[in-house]
């Protein structure tokens, strides 16, 4: 068993963190010390590890939570049930990939139509121009 300050220190991450997990019900101590100090073990470690993968590839809080809570009672639930958490989150990114896309097509394109000689004036600039363009 050790203190929050360890195992901040073997998961890479500050106790502030940690204290942001235990406040989002994403970890719980596994005891207290006889002062009252909050108190770790193994189980706590892997469990944090658990929430720094899952946040490296995008999943959210709640995600990382419903993922936890399956892994914790696996034999009550599915494979299916975890493939559906991380199909849908494939769903939401492959849709933010569409839109950031469109987005540099159209940037791309009113930038490749600017000259932007330095010595221009920006009155006419062609990038301003269509950005003054309505909406559709």
């Amino acid at each position: 068993m050790f203190q929050i300050g360890e195992l901040a220190k073997r998961c890479q991450v500050s106790s502030d963190t940690l204290r942001f997990y235990e406040k989002n019900q994403l970890i719980a101590p596994a005891g207290r010390s006889d002062s009252g100090y909050r108190l770790y073990n193994e189980d706590n470690q892997m469990q944090v590890n658990f929430i720094l993968k899952a946040k490296q590839l995008g999943l959210s809080l709640e995600e990382i939570r419903e993922l936890l809570e399956i892994k914790l009672e696996a034999t009550e639930h599915s494979c299916a049930e975890v493939k559906a958490i991380t199909s849908s989150k494939l769903t939401v990114i492959d849709q933010k990939i569409a839109e950031l896309t469109e987005i540099r097509v159209a940037l791309k394109k009113i930038n490749d139509a600017c000259c932007g000689h330095s010595t221009d004036s920006a009155a006419h600039c062609s990038i301003l121009t269509a950005l003054n363009e309505p909406r559709r």
